[in-house]
């Protein structure tokens, strides 16, 4: 039997994202997985929060889980709702907005995916926040943000699926060891056969999922980033596609700040002649971050990579195209937190008319709302500036250590 070749559909931001989403939800039969880093309750965002509900008054199966900081409280009135509904709602590591005293609570879930009826996929980095509203200042913006998913039907699915099962098999075995003792658990159990039917299920949430592959002219695979079995695979990844680029690499990365081996190969594929095209963060909302990236511009720029500072609003992707058939398109940011910490999910996709349509999207971005940084004006900017950069780069390293973590990135 001809396995069936995956649909690939590249969305822009929650404009595009959430109608699609919500004629997924409309239309489900059994059932709807989605994880999200945050999952905001204004505008646009409450549509998705009544599809939600409408489908599990319906009698689908709806699982929902949220990072305890990216959605630090769920209005009373939607907690209602959706437990009068059946909504199953899970918060990862509730920590609450002292989390970030404590680093070893920084590894979050970062992920933004969804799965409906096994059939349509979704993963990107649009979380469930309108991309004109502003939840920092609580206003509305004039532009909305930068942001992209991908929707996906076929074997693509299935991975996601996996994925997402076992994260939520992983939470429910954790709010049941919470408190308890593992050996006292294990003591409650029937017999002995339940006991290894409870380890084969463990075993089984935490087996590294198949790639699929697809027969035709595209390859789609599930990259995941966790603290276990993955903990190097998204990094790796880029990696790759980075060593193997022969004409162009085109990256837009909400917060960059890379290990040293991927500012090495980023230098090298531009001192080979590949065009290496950045587009970062010109309007931020966290000064540290931005800061601490333009620390690195240095060689990058002497290196003849070309970087674009985005200042129409606020940039959220996190994608990449190389060359004219490899395409990313994620949760994952090229910094510490995202290559470290959190729980991440990329797609990888090999096809040229999504990588076109991609790149397309990006140099529209860089003509509407970029700003080309001048390698003379940067070596040539003021004591201040340079003084503020570097200071926000050693903050990032120590915050890494402090997390326990091992991460080069020297400055350059």
């Amino acid at each position: 039997m001809t396995e069936r070749a995956p649909h690939l559909h590249l969305l822009r931001g929650s404009r595009d994202f959430f109608p699609a989403l919500i004629r997924a939800l409309d239309g489900a039969r059994m059932e709807v997985r989605l994880e999200t880093y945050i999952f905001d309750f204004h505008a646009e965002s409450l549509s998705v929060a009544q599809a939600l509900e409408s489908a599990a008054w319906r009698g689908v199966c709806v699982y929902l889980i949220v990072d305890g900081v990216g959605t630090p409280s769920v209005p009373v009135e939607w907690l209602e709702r959706w437990k009068s509904a059946g909504v199953h709602l899970a918060v990862f590591d509730p920590v609450g907005p002292g989390a970030i005293w404590y680093p070893s609570r920084w590894r979050r879930l970062h992920r933004k995916l969804c799965v409906i009826d096994q059939e349509i996929g979704f993963c990107g980095g649009i979380n469930i926040l309108d991309d004109h509203y502003n939840p920092q200042t609580r206003e509305c913006l004039t532009e909305a943000r930068l942001d992209f998913a991908v929707q996906i039907s076929g074997p693509c699915v299935n991975p996601l699926l996996k994925e997402m099962q076992s994260t939520w098999q992983r939470l429910e075995w954790a709010q049941k060891l919470k408190g308890t003792k593992i050996i006292e658990s294990i003591k409650r159990l029937k017999n002995k056969n339940e006991l290894m039917l409870n380890l084969q299920k463990i075993r089984e949430a935490f087996r590294p999922q198949p790639f699929s592959r697809r027969r035709q002219s595209a390859l789609c695979k599930l990259v995941v980033r966790d603290n276990l079995l993955h903990r190097n695979s998204i990094a790796n990844s880029y990696l790759k596609a980075f060593e193997r680029a022969g004409k162009e690499i085109f990256i837009a990365s909400a917060f960059f700040l890379p290990q040293d081996r991927m500012l090495k190969s980023l230098i090298q594929a531009a001192k080979r002649g590949v065009c290496v095209t950045l587009l970062l963060q010109g309007r931020y909302e966290f000064v540290l971050p931005y800061r601490a990236a333009r620390q690195i511009y240095g060689k990058l720029l002497e290196a003849g990579v070309q970087i674009v500072e985005y200042q129409l609003t606020y940039l959220h992707a996190k994608v990449a195209c190389v060359d004219s058939a490899w395409s990313t398109v994620g949760s994952s940011n090229l910094d510490p937190l995202s290559l470290l910490l959190a729980r991440e999910a990329n797609l990888v996709i090999k096809d040229k008319t999504f990588n076109a349509k991609l790149k397309e999207q990006l140099k529209t971005a860089i003509l509407n709302g970029g700003v080309r940084v001048d390698p003379e004006v940067y070596r040539c900017r003021g004591f201040g500036d340079r003084i503020l950069d570097r200071v926000s780069f050693w903050l990032m390293k120590l915050a890494i250590l402090v997390s326990g973590q091992h991460y080069t990135c020297e400055p350059l």
